[in-house]
C-alpha cells in the first residue's frame, strides 16, 4: 500500500501562514485586516520594548493577538550570533517568560533578530524551549521546512500578492504539502504606503475551503504529530500517539487518524 504524508488538517494540501516582527503599533491595523479575511499568523515580539513609543502596550497583547500566536523575538533584539551563551539564554528565556505572562500559554517559537544566526545559536534553542525559529531568507517556493530551527519563508510581503496568485492556482501534479509563508514588519506597509497589499492578498488567498490557515506553532505541532505516527510492518495499521488528528493519503484515499487511536487502512 502506498502511504504519503501529503495532507494538512482536514485532508487539505495547501496551508498559509504569516509572520511579523517587533510588536509595533502597526500590528493593530494588520491584525484587523488578517481577521477580516480569515488569515492567521505569528507575531514575534521584543518584550523589552513594549509600552514605549511606537510599540504596543503590554495590556493589549492578549486581546489584540487572540486567534493568532505570540512568539519570541528576544528581549532587546541583539545579534545573537555575536553574543555569549549566557546572554543568548537570558534574551530568549526572559522574553518567553514576559510574553507567556501576557499571553497565558507556553511560547515555543521565535524569529531571529536581524534574521541572523549561527550553529551555536540553533544548537541552544531546544534546551531553551524553542521548537522553531524563522529566518529572513526567502526561498520563493512552497516547501515545508527540513529544519524548523532554520525555517525559511516563501517571501517578504512585498511579493505576497504575486505569490498568492500562483499559490491558489497551483494544482500539483504529484500530491504534496504546499505552504505559503509570508514574513515582514507591519510598519513597512506605512513606510511604503502599500497597505493595499494586505487587502489584495486577503481577497486572493483568504477564506478558501482548500487552504488551512495556521500559526507557525500549529504547523510545527501538526508536522511533529505526523512524524510520530507508528506503523505496522505491513503498513495496514497505524497508531497516532499524539493528541491531535493527522491526515495521510493511502493509495488514492485521504485518511484521518484521530489522536490516541489506531486505524486500519485498506487499499479499497
Amino acid at each position: 500500500m502506498r502511504i504519503r504524508y501529503d495532507r494538512f488538517p482536514g485532508g487539505k494540501i495547501k496551508a498559509v501562514t504569516l509572520s511579523y516582527d517587533d510588536g509595533v503599533v502597526h500590528d493593530r491595523r494588520l491584525v484587523a485586516s488578517m481577521n477580516k479575511y480569515g488569515l492567521r499568523g505569528t507575531f514575534h515580539i521584543n518584550s523589552g520594548f513594549l509600552d514605549n513609543k511606537g510599540k504596543l502596550d503590554s495590556a493589549e497583547i492578549a486581546s489584540l493577538y487572540a486567534g493568532h500566536e505570540i512568539s519570541v523575538h528576544t528581549v532587546s533584539h541583539p545579534f545573537l550570533e555575536q553574543a555569549p551563551p549566557e546572554q543568548i539564554v537570558r534574551e530568549i528565556t526572559k522574553d518567553r517568560e514576559a510574553l507567556e505572562a501576557l499571553a497565558g500559554y507556553p511560547v515555543r517559537g521565535m524569529s531571529y533578530p536581524f534574521g541572523t544566526w549561527n550553529e551555536k545559536v540553533t544548537a541552544m534553542l531546544p534546551s531553551l524551549g524553542i521548537e522553531y525559529a524563522r529566518t529572513t531568507r526567502s526561498h520563493g517556493t512552497y516547501e515545508t521546512p527540513a529544519n524548523f530551527l532554520e525555517w525559511h519563508p516563501t517571501c517578504h510581503h512585498k511579493q505576497m500578492v504575486e505569490h498568492a496568485e500562483k499559490f491558489v492556482a497551483l494544482e500539483p501534479r504529484h500530491s504534496k504539502m504546499l505552504l505559503l509563508y509570508v514574513w515582514g514588519h507591519s510598519y513597512e506597509f506605512d513606510n511604503d504606503n502599500n497597505w493595499e497589499l494586505v487587502d489584495r492578498f486577503g481577497e486572493i488567498a483568504g477564506g478558501r475551503e482548500d487552504i488551512w490557515y495556521a500559526t507557525n506553532a500549529e504547523i510545527v505541532e501538526y508536522m511533529t504529530a505526523l512524524g510520530r505516527l507508528r506503523w505496522s510492518a505491513s503498513c495496514e495499521w497505524v497508531h497516532n500517539p499524539s493528541a491531535i488528528s493527522v491526515w495521510v493519503s493511502a493509495e488514492n484515499h485521504v485518511v484521518e487518524i484521530p489522536g490516541g487511536q489506531t486505524v486500519q487502512l485498506s487499499a479499497r
